[in-house]
């Protein structure tokens, strides 16, 4: 077993805030990296060290993994915690960072290698019996025979590329008459994305949930996992809103899903967090979709009704030691939601609205939970990806979860940009999502963006019956008294 004693993050904003913390709790000490823009960030004046590593481009600083190594030399750290994003999923940095002599908290190269191609990945998994979607299982180049087999599978299909993320390189084809130009489109975006354009073909289930299993495994052969996470609430193929656990998931299917997601991580040979992610049908099927070797923005609800902190067993399970507790100690606690708060403008196609926070107020109290980056006064960097925080809510059930989501939206006042606070309180009202009858179509279903755009007249109607309520000198309140006033969210007040 080796010690960590200097712990290098290589990354930004919330999540090398997150990680620095855990370090800070176990003793560790911690080194920050930082681009030319992130130079007064809240990250930088938490670590114990910091070290620029070049212009605010990503490419010219956070994605250099020679300067993040010479970083880590320069500050004698023992190793390296990737975060999320940049180069959490590298398979080449894992194997410097490992040839350099360090720890690289998180799987190993080969691990990471396999599982990032989305074809590769379904060949090892086929082996155990895990269920994948109806498709093809070699990377398809000639159109006319990719068109014989989607025919076989029957429309419509879903073309993705090998090694994909984020919606990029894929395709729906609802018709055979739209196969050859999206296929061509397909293999374009791929190549130009990701330096790769072979694509597979899938059948495409028309009515999707996307429920992940947070998986943990050790070196020493170990693997369990802890419970699920839905994430069908999404825009652009990226997702907005995660709960845990599923609102659709009786303990048989978790049982059954759980236990292929662990197959999954035994296919890799895989050690420390992962995440498996399953398509489940209209029919509870489920089938294996992708594992992302790193952990992911949406842990925290796996934290709160765990009642595990992942980055200190990513750091135990780094340094070699054995999980602390096997799949029967574990249990689900209480409910938890997890809405990101982007700067996007919800009403302009979740367009970046990136600008400097005027006001930078948290929402607070019991089971309310805030990860984030920025305070007052800070702008958020066009550079880098739009989020400012996941604020994290806690209860014994899921209504009472969503209640509380509630209430801290309102209680939460971000002005000088716009964010998806609007439209995340726009879903928690929602009779499909409290129902829990909805699935990753549900802004295309459900979402208008007209829904949010303010009403001057209604509004300025609300605050002059406040002011009249509280300014007219000839309003008096007598002790005991009640005044009732109706509340307007901070987000909403914000727009006026």
């Amino acid at each position: 077993m080796r010690k960590i004693n200097k712990l290098l993050i290589a990354n930004r904003g919330e999540i090398a805030l997150r990680v620095m913390r855990s370090a800070r709790e176990m003793g560790i000490k911690t080194v920050a990296v930082f681009s030319e823009a992130d130079r007064n960030a809240l990250h930088v004046r938490f670590a114990d060290e910091a070290v620029c590593i070049g212009p605010p481009p990503s490419a010219q600083s956070y994605l250099v993994m020679d300067k993040i190594l010479q970083a880590a030399k320069q500050t004698n750290s023992d190793a390296i915690h990737p975060g999320y994003g940049f180069l959490s999923e590298n398979e080449d940095f894992a194997l410097k960072v490992r040839s350099a002599g360090l720890i690289f908290i998180g799987p190993s190269p080969e691990s990471i290698e396999l599982m990032g191609s989305k074809l590769a990945a379904k060949a090892a998994v086929a082996k155990f019996n895990v269920p994948l979607v109806p498709g093809t299982s070699e990377p398809i180049s000639d159109i006319n025979d990719a068109k014989k087999i989607a025919k076989q599978i029957g429309y419509p299909i879903l073309i993705k590329a090998s090694a994909g993320g984020g919606g990029k390189g894929m395709r729906i084809v609802e018709v055979e008459t739209d196969f050859e130009n999206q296929m061509e489109r397909a293999v374009s975006e791929a190549t130009s994305a990701f330096g790769d354009g072979s694509v597979f073909i899938e059948k495409y289930v028309t009515q999707p949930r996307h429920i992940e299993f947070q998986i943990f495994g050790d070196q020493h052969g170990n693997v369990v996992h802890l419970f699920e996470r839905e994430c069908s609430i999404q825009r652009r193929h990226q997702k907005v809103i995660e709960e845990a656990p599923s609102s659709i998931l009786t303990p048989a299917l978790r049982k059954q899903m759980g236990e292929a997601a662990v197959n999954v991580a035994k296919a890799a040979n895989y050690y420390n967090a992962g995440t498996v992610e399953f398509i489940v049908d209209e029919k509870k099927n489920f089938y294996f979709l992708e594992m992302n070797t790193r952990l992911q923005v949406e842990h925290p609800v796996t934290e709160q009704i765990t009642g595990l902190d992942l980055v200190k067993l990513q750091i135990q399970v780094a340094q070699g030691e054995k999980l602390p507790f096997k799949q029967e100690d574990l249990t689900i606690h209480g409910h938890a939601v997890e809405v990101r708060v982007y700067a996007e403008d919800p009403t302009n196609n979740f367009l970046p609205d990136i600008g400097t926070l005027k006001t930078y107020k948290r929402p607070q109290g019991h089971g309310i939970r805030v990860d984030d980056g920025f305070e007052q006064g800070m702008t958020v960097p066009f550079y880098y990806d739009p989020m400012i925080a996941k604020m994290i809510c806690h209860d014994s059930t899921r209504e009472r979860a969503i209640e509380k989501t509630i209430r801290a939206i309102d209680e939460y006042e971000i002005t000088g940009l716009e964010t998806t606070l609007g439209f995340c309180r726009f879903v928690m009202n929602h009779e499909a999502f409290r129902s829990g009858n909805f699935d990753t179509k549900f802004v295309e279903k459900y979402f208008d963006p007209e829904q949010l755009k303010s009403k001057p007249a209604e509004e300025e109607e609300i605050i002059a019956s406040i002011l009249a309520t509280y300014v007219k000198e000839e309003v008096k309140i007598l002790p005991n008294q009640s005044v009732q006033v109706e509340a307007i969210s901070n987000w909403k007040k914000n727009r006026v």
